[in-house]
């Protein structure tokens, strides 16, 4: 059995080991090290991808060694199992982990133990160098070793862990692989305890949300249910003359989607949502293909801005509320009481709707739109006229304690009122005490309700709910 001696350290060995610094290099500098990895590097190459660092570690000013890091693989089925993550948390978390792409000692630096002390001088501080350059720390690291020119040592010495040989391809151009017969080991390491935990774990941490933030969010919507939307909103009217490359039911589905799961800037974000779909999703929302080979027609930004520009809103409206009952079944006999408020969107210049909504289930019933110039009564008063309320009691803002939006929900609707009288509206207030003073006698003074300003009351002698009350 064979056996590997420690090489003996000289005098010499120690000093540099115990004096051996590794740090960034300047701008300066780049074009040496670039020239230096293409003159002695066995791949002659210095060109890396993505966010990347290059150190030199030095003795007494003289070079020995040089490590360049840069973005980590796509596609690493070992590593993909030894993480634990899925498809999508890889896209959106790949930029926490680096590939160590090039590691270069001089021939000054060719000394025992040198290629491990570099290396874990250079571990040392590699997150922290990142994330002074690019905002966000670093969690894992990999690299490739030619099992034919190296064994690996210095990376086995610095405890990283072997997974495996590479199948033996490279990227020749995007999504295209070819053969080079030159399989390699493939080494990895977590850069902090837990590493892995926290790369395939449902929510980052804070420190490390910065790389999500601003990311379009993936579809969490199952291929069941993609497929459902679809089917529930193809009763949507085509306003198009001659039908589109994409279906109006394939298009709303993405753009509810989207809007569940954060999307809220328009266009361009619905375009990247749909975009970072899987090949499942596409298939679900009726995407056609088309081309040789056959791949799926991606919606553009072009295609959500005529759609969201010509669909009509109050058959979007119905197919919504069709969609929501699919969902959530009929509403309760005891969901009866239903709110309406007004709000100003996000990212929309002013923009404002009035929507009405279950107070019991939080259901949505309906919205409408402030015009331009208008307020939100006007807006209230047309989407009460169609919300189903029938049976309810609607609740809203001392603003909407009118003459004709009263009407609109006992006499048109069948549904009762209880609205808030402010100080500011004395008018509302003074006839409210005369209505009271004038029906005292329907009220029992045994039930104890009432008002202490003397402006209405909440309920009838035997209990049940009044009609219609206005409340101060």
């Amino acid at each position: 059995m064979k056996t590997h001696k420690r090489p003996i350290l000289t005098t010499e060995d120690q000093a540099l080991l115990d004096g051996v610094s590794v740090r960034l290099i300047d701008k300066s500098e780049r074009e040496r090290f670039d020239q230096l990895i293409v003159d002695q590097h066995y791949l002659h190459s210095c060109d890396l991808v993505g966010e990347q660092l290059r150190y030199v570690a030095e003795y007494h000013g003289e070079w020995m060694a040089l490590l360049a890091w840069s973005a980590g693989s796509f596609n690493l089925k070992d590593r993909e199992e030894w993480i634990g993550w899925s498809l999508k948390q890889k896209k959106r978390r790949l930029t926490l982990w680096v590939n160590n792409s090039r590691f270069l000692i001089l021939p000054k630096g060719r000394h025992p133990n040198l290629a491990s002390k570099v290396m874990k001088l250079c571990m040392e501080r590699l997150s922290n160098d990142w994330f002074g350059a690019y905002g966000h720390e670093l969690l894992g690291a990999e690299s490739f070793v030619d099992s034919q020119m190296f064994r690996g040592t210095c990376y086995k010495a610095s405890g990283w862990t072997l997974l495996g040989q590479t199948k033996g391809y490279r990227r020749s151009r995007q999504d295209y692989y070819t053969e080079h017969d030159r399989p390699k080991q493939l080494w990895v390491k977590e850069l902090r305890p837990g590493a892995r935990t926290i790369l395939r774990g449902k929510n980052l941490p804070e420190t490390l949300k910065v790389i999500e933030a601003g990311k379009v969010p993936d579809c969490c919507a199952s291929v069941e249910e993609l497929s459902r939307m679809v089917e529930v909103f193809s009763k949507v009217p085509d306003w198009r003359k001659i039908r589109g490359l994409h279906r109006m039911s394939s298009l709303l589905a993405i753009v509810v989607c989207a809007a569940l799961c954060g999307v809220h800037r328009g266009q361009r974000d619905l375009a990247a949502f749909v975009a970072n779909m899987s090949h499942e999703q596409w298939k679900a929302l009726g995407l056609p293909r088309r081309g040789n080979p056959r791949r799926y027609m991606i919606p553009k930004e072009t295609t959500f801005f005529r759609f969201l520009s010509n669909t009509d809103s109050r058959e979007l409206e119905k197919a919504l509320l069709a969609w929501q009952e699919a969902v959530l079944g009929p509403r309760s006999a005891d969901d009866n009481q239903v709110s309406v408020d007004g709000k100003e969107l996000l990212s929309s210049q002013g923009v404002e709707i009035v929507s009405a909504y279950s107070v019991k289930s939080g259901r949505w019933l309906g919205s409408e739109r402030v015009k331009e110039g208008s307020n939100e009564i006007p807006a209230t008063q047309e989407l009460l006229k169609r919300a189903p309320i029938e049976g309810t009691l609607v609740t809203a803002d001392a603003l909407h304690t009118q003459t004709k939006t009263a009407q609109i929900i006992v006499q048109e609707r069948g549904a009762d009122y209880l609205f808030t009288a402010k100080g500011n509206q004395p008018t509302v207030a003074d006839n409210v005490r005369q209505l009271y003073k004038g029906l005292q006698h329907a009220f029992s003074p045994s039930t104890g309700h009432g008002y202490d300003s003397g402006c209405g009351t909440q309920s009838r002698p035997d209990g049940s709910p009044l009609s219609h009350a206005v409340r101060c």
